[in-house]
């Protein structure tokens, strides 16, 4: 075995090495649970290694490399796949930091080393994932990153219906497993090979091979919450940690973007005018459902959990036009969903800490008047992802409609409904500004007799939200990261 591959994995190597050392650390100085008090036995020093840790992962990884294959073919690497992971890995770097302050509850507190090393798994599986060039690899890539997210999502088990939603989540996620797998059994029974590049090779339109693609779409469909695959989504975000809900609802519906995009333009590229109406009705479908049930929700994470739908709609948009530009703008798309998303969860899980658990809208009212700061940052995260200028939100919206329509040729069946689709989504753009308007009019408008307590917020969600709305403010007008990842694309 020529074990200079793993060069060629250094991503995963990296993360590999976070792995084993947060796991050697955490063995050697954890605390019995029941010795830890609310002001004894904190490992202070455990956030801030393991941020630094993951930023020394990113500044290694961040250069792009040169297309590389490793082990047969199955592991694939090149500019575009680095610029993906950069992203996945910035976005977990915010997470961790801003996890600092519910980990150090006395009731998380014992576990704050066990959170680190499931996180840090998905990661390791998301990586994967995108590097896959093999239905087996990415399979395995995709359960490595599942499992883990599990465990995540009822990590509370205790609090807040932690329980059931992680056993909804791994329900939902065996059996969006299943779906998948049995569609890429299809593939391979019409094809004989599991290679990506060989799959496109041999692939033909026939009833076998588009019943494994419908499967294979559903399975991951499920991963992202498109509807109508998203009945989970709602008391899943609900019941996990609000930290588990911000990294669930970007980092890992990220990957699931780019591994969707990935293998429709590259394995199921000769089936393009088949999945290309599949992607018009799910899209429109999800944009448009969610919008509407997000306007009825009276808890913030159940409202976050239909706004990441829509999202996920506005991002699968990108994959229609199928080009270059579409992974450009997807990843795009994802990088600004992250920092935008995550001022959100941030400031809902700082709340949250403060106010006994509870999430529910109506607590928010009149929160200028007691936290003025975290309510102008909540109205400009809210600002940029309804799309509103001057915030990265719109630019990200443009780009995706942009892409969409790239190519399409509007007397053409498919050209005529890739701009339908676009028409509906600039008109569900409006709706969306409406209910996120509806918490900024909690804030500012609306009065509340028991306010939520005038409260500091510790340093790591001071630092996560700095980043965040920096990323939220500059990411729009700094042309130099939409070219950083043109450039990857087009490498």
């Amino acid at each position: 075995m020529n074990y200079s591959q793993f060069l060629y994995m250094m991503p995963e190597v990296s993360l590999m090495a976070i792995l084993i050392i947060t796991f050697i650390i955490d063995f050697a100085t954890a605390q019995k649970s029941t010795t830890l008090t609310a002001d004894t036995h904190r490992r202070s020093w455990f956030n801030p290694l393991v941020s630094l840790m993951l930023f020394a992962h990113i500044l290694i990884n961040i250069f792009p490399v040169s297309q590389m294959s490793a082990f047969g073919g199955m592991y694939l690497t090149n500019p575009s796949i680095g610029v993906i992971k950069t992203i996945l890995a910035f976005g977990t770097l915010i997470v961790v930091i801003q996890a600092k302050e519910w980990l150090s509850r006395p009731d998380t507190a014992f576990k704050e080393g066990e959170f680190y090393l499931l996180i840090i798994s998905t990661l390791l599986g998301m990586n994967m994932m995108v590097s896959a060039n093999h239905f087996l690899l990415f399979f395995l890539g995709l359960e490595l990153a599942s499992v883990p997210m599990a465990c995540l999502v009822a990590f509370d088990k205790y609090r807040h219906n932690s329980a059931e939603a992680g056993a909804k989540f791994i329900l939902t996620a065996t059996f969006s497993s299943g779906v998948m797998l049995y569609g890429i059994s299809f593939v391979y029974g019409a094809v004989g090979t599991l290679y990506f590049d060989d799959v496109a090779a041999r692939l033909t339109a026939t009833p076998l091979t588009i019943m494994g693609m419908v499967f294979f779409f559903s399975g991951l469909g499920f991963k992202l919450s498109l509807v109508p695959f998203h009945f989970w989504t709602a008391d899943t975000y609900q019941g996990a940690p609000t930290t588990v809900t911000g990294y669930l609802s970007v980092i890992s519906k990220g990957a699931a973007a780019f591994a969707l995009c990935a293998i429709l333009m590259k394995v199921f590229a000769p089936m393009i005018m088949y999945w290309q109406y599949m992607l018009f009705i799910v899209i429109v479908l999800s944009i448009t459902v969610a919008n509407l049930f997000a306007i009825r929700q009276t808890d913030l994470k159940r409202f976050m959990a239909f706004s990441s739908i829509s999202q996920a709609g506005y991002i699968v948009l990108a994959i229609v036009g199928n080009s270059a530009m579409s992974v450009t703008t997807l990843s795009y798309y994802v990088l600004i969903y992250v920092v935008a998303n995550m001022v959100v969860f941030t400031i809902i899980s700082s709340i949250e800490e403060h106010n006994d658990g509870a999430t529910d809208i109506e607590r928010y009212n009149g929160l200028y008047k007691t936290n003025p700061k975290l309510a102008f940052l909540m109205t400009l995260a809210l600002f940029s992802l309804g799309g509103i200028p001057p915030f990265a939100g719109m630019f990200s919206k443009f780009f995706v409609f942009m892409a969409a329509v790239k190519g399409a040729d509007i007397t053409t069946t498919t050209g005529a409904l890739a701009y339908g689709v676009v028409f509906v989504a600039l008109i569900n753009t409006v709706i969306s500004l409406y209910y996120y308007l509806l918490i900024v009019k909690a804030m500012y408008i609306k009065n509340n007799d028991n306010p939520l307590p005038t409260f500091k917020s510790c340093t790591n969600t001071k630092l996560a939200l700095a980043i965040c709305t920096a990323g939220v403010v500059l990411f729009g007008i700094a042309s130099i990261v939409y070219d950083w990842i043109y450039a990857a694309a087009l490498a």
